[in-house]
């Protein structure tokens, strides 16, 4: 009996009741398909005990559970519908030349339904379309990029077969060997030059990281001169900004360095009477290089142009001060008196090897002078404020035209 029930229970559940669903039969039914089973058991039970008889309590439950499961059947092709009728209309935006997106998925169709009104939906739509857009143009650049990056990696292999040349590889060797040799001579022989390395609490960690360069460029200029400096790093903590910025220049290659490294001052290796501290801001002009002093120069990259900071530090410490002449040699345009420090160093490097000022500030960049001096100064300062006098008359001139113009402008608007 038991079994019976069940198998018409399955019956009704899963033939009777999606039929009864797509055709609105759903109310009718219920009460019919309740009278059938009903009946069918009143039949057998009237032979029966009454302990076998129906419960009809038992059988409500399973009517509301199979009400359930139908209406559940019947509301999933309303939610397909929907979307393929979102779908169609998306299709007709697109052809009609509206902002549509290419690939829409099934939880931004369900948004643009949700949408309240259509202009909501077109603006839905245009923001898909503009991250489908980006989402391209991102693509197409990364591909870009791999693309000349892939070329660049042809073209440096391309490159690089001419430097497997042996002899290249032995002549680039050989100097490298020279160059090193030099400088191992110029630690016992050579004139010492100085970097003062006590401005860290000067800089920003941009301008420090500006120093550590340009003394990488100098040290390599240094290392490639006929005859170089014995190259000095005094005041120089381990635990400096300097230092971990010179760890990422060099890297395992630091410790190898020709140079020396120090926190000692240089006024506790060198005597004093010898140092000479260059400093654009001294009242001494430095007439000629002189091979028995050591020069002293600022590991200082300052972008404010704190003025002074150097020459305070050589009166602090009762040292010689000397500044270039370069309004002696040069016709000075604009700009502070500073130079950088891989300037300096080819500078300093010429007038060692040469003596010669001309050809030693040929490392002056150009914009900052207008020439040579080939005539006397006195004469030079004359010409120059005869420019400048000319110069502030034409803009006086201008800047009454100007005036004058706004001011017939406003009459005539009244």
């Amino acid at each position: 009996m038991q079994s019976a029930n069940m198998l018409l229970k399955k019956l009704v559940r899963y033939s009777v009741f999606p039929f009864a669903a797509q055709h609105g039969m759903k109310k009718d039914l219920f009460s019919f398909s309740r009278t059938l089973i009903l009946s069918h058991c009143l039949k057998e039970g009237s032979s029966r005990s009454p302990s076998e008889k129906l419960d009809l309590d038992a059988w409500k439950e399973v009517m509301k559970s199979g009400s359930q499961e139908v209406s559940a059947m019947a509301s999933e092709p309303k939610e397909t519908s929907a979307l393929a009728a979102a779908r169609e209309i998306l299709e007709m935006w697109r052809l009609a030349g509206r902002l549509v997106p290419e690939n829409v998925t099934e939880e931004q169709l369900k948004t643009f339904i949700e949408c309240p009104s259509k202009s909501a939906k077109k603006k839905y739509l245009k923001f898909l379309y503009l991250k489908e857009l980006h989402k391209k143009s991102e693509k197409r650049k990364t591909e870009e990029r791999r693309e000349r990056r892939l070329e660049m990696q042809e073209s440096a292999s391309k490159t690089e077969e001419p430097k497997r040349n042996p002899f290249l590889c032995l002549w680039t060797s050989s100097m490298d060997k020279i160059y090193n040799w030099r400088v191992a001579q110029s630690m016992i022989f050579g004139q010492p030059l100085v970097f003062d390395m006590s401005y860290e609490k000067d800089m920003s960690d941009r301008e420090v990281a500006n120093a550590v360069r340009q003394l990488v460029l100098s040290e390599s200029c240094n290392r490639r001169s006929m005859d170089p400096f014995h190259i000095h790093f005094c005041n120089f903590k381990d635990d400096s900004l300097y230092h971990k910025e010179f760890i990422k220049h060099y890297r395992e290659a630091w410790g190898k360095l020709l140079i020396t490294v120090t926190d000692q001052c240089y006024t506790d290796i060198f005597p004093k009477n010898k140092l000479i501290y260059l400093t654009a801001d001294s009242p001494k002009v430095m007439k000629t290089f002189d091979h028995d002093k050591i020069y002293i120069v600022g590991s200082m990259v300052d972008k404010s142009i704190k003025t002074g900071v150097s020459l305070a530090q050589a009166k602090r410490l009762g040292l010689e001060t000397a500044a270039l002449p370069l309004e002696k040699y040069l016709l000075w345009s604009s700009g502070a008196k500073n130079l950088t420090l891989d300037q300096m160093m080819h500078i300093l490097l010429t007038l060692k090897d040469t003596g010669d000022w001309k050809k030693a500030l040929e490392f002056v960049p150009k914009r900052k002078y207008a020439g040579f001096v080939n005539k006397p100064v006195h004469e030079l300062k004359t010409a120059l404020n005869l420019i400048n006098a000319l110069k502030l008359r034409k803009r006086q001139g201008e800047l009454r035209k100007q005036f004058a113009k706004n001011y017939s402008k406003k009459l005539t608007q009244k």
